[in-house]
């Protein structure tokens, strides 16, 4: 199985362990990619993190623990780890200590929709930086717990973002997906509206001359190669076990970063963003799953079809076909840096945000069906199971749907 090993985050190859496997070798994840790694480390960054106390949610997870340990060569003051898991807040802390002994690293068990927790974090550590990876990501888990997707992706994230602006923290990075596009899923449509949270709050500051106010930017990127519950990992173990390794879709096509591309993403989006800005990676074609587990079992030294046989399973509720992380010149614009392109989506309306966070709330509390309603009234491009909203305006801002106006 993947693991990352060392300070720099490099990523440790997979191993052929099936036993009909022939002339198996080391499998690196980034063979993969069907592009070249991208590598981000710039003096931006030491420029960012160095002597600053930065948080971390969700940093027992894979792209959280990734970006602690990337973090660490540029000599943050204060590391804040933040974890509901226990176990995995155990295995980062002990990483880290291991590896940077003498730095200043503090665990803290908290869940991020308890604000009374986390605000009292913030006020404790004061932290400078934030780096917000706390999600629920799976999006056949999100369809089937919808509300549980509101409370932990779109509420975590305002607790978090709330006591960011109360506690004067410099910069706050959310770390968002590809499925935030045009969602047909529960999970994007969930990432959305937290982007366009933080997004009001950052247009909140700027109405109010806030120069020195918290900087609130957001991150998007497509699937992880090797994180947990991704598809190569699955692909494997299914290899390991003689197949059948499982696809649900013959066209089925998606964007893939490795982790450490991701962890480094996140981190230069935060050291150059100004606010405001939604980042995306140019991370070249997408690839087609089935490619992919047919060349991971070459890769084991076996025969697709053969040696280990490819099942379809059908496309799960809330998945694309393709996912949409467009970076042409009239949805994006250039940065600085040569992958690193900002969406041009307008924030939306505070006013607008904020009522729309009160009817999620309630939706939240009433039902999964109740759920979906208010987030489809929320997003108007969100269109579960590939049925857009009626009336739906071709907006990426925040604007409600009137609740008649929803298709069956």
């Amino acid at each position: 199985m993947s693991r990352l090993d060392g300070p720099s985050g490099l990523m440790a190859p997979l191993r052929a362990t099936h036993p009909q496997a022939r002339g198996s070798r080391a499998i690196e994840l980034t063979d993969l990619l069907g592009r070249p790694a991208v590598n981000l480390d710039t003096p931006e960054l030491q420029r960012f993190l160095a002597g600053k106390r930065v948080m971390v949610t969700g940093a027992g997870g894979s792209i959280g623990s990734e970006i602690c340990r990337q973090m660490m060569r540029f000599c943050p003051s204060r590391v804040l780890l933040v974890e509901r898991a226990e176990n995995n807040l155990f295995e980062i802390d002990r990483e880290l200590r291991e590896r940077w002994v003498g730095a200043d690293i503090k665990p803290c068990i908290a869940d991020v929709c308890d604000g009374r927790r986390i605000n009292q974090i913030f006020q404790t550590h004061k932290p400078q930086v934030v780096f917000h990876c706390a999600a629920h990501k799976h999006v056949p888990m999100m369809e089937h717990n919808p509300c549980e997707a509101i409370k932990n992706n779109i509420f975590g994230t305002k607790a978090v973002a709330d006591a960011a602006l109360a506690a004067g923290t410099a910069a706050f990075v959310l770390i968002s997906t590809d499925k935030a596009v045009n969602p047909s899923s529960v999970m994007g449509a969930s990432k959305r509206v937290a982007e366009m949270y933080i997004q009001s709050l950052n247009a909140r500051i700027h109405a109010q001359g806030g120069a020195l106010g918290t900087r609130f930017l957001a991150v998007r990127f497509g699937n992880v190669l090797g994180s947990s519950g991704s598809v190569v990992p699955i692909f494997q173990k299914q290899i390991e076990a003689g197949g059948p390794v499982t696809v649900t879709h013959a066209d089925m096509r998606r964007y893939f970063m490795t982790i450490p591309e991701a962890s480094q993403l996140v981190m230069q989006a935060g050291a150059i963003g100004k606010g405001g800005e939604i980042f995306v990676l140019d991370m070249g074609q997408s690839v087609r799953i089935l490619d992919m587990a047919r060349e991971l079992i070459r890769r084991n030294g076996l025969v697709p079809d053969q040696d280990i046989l490819i099942q379809f399973t059908g496309v799960r509720p809330g998945e694309k076909l393709y996912e949409e992380l467009c970076t042409d010149d009239e949805q994006t614009r250039p940065t600085a840096h040569e992958k690193i392109r900002v969406w041009q989506l307008s924030p939306a309306d505070p006013a607008e945000v904020s009522r729309g966070l009160e009817m999620l709330a309630q939706a939240a509390e009433a039902g999964d069906r109740q759920a979906v309603a208010a987030l489809r009234r929320c997003v108007p491009e969100f269109h579960p199971d590939g049925k857009p909203a009626v009336g739906s305006p071709p907006t990426h801002g925040l604007r409600l749907v009137p609740a008649d106006a929803q298709a069956a």
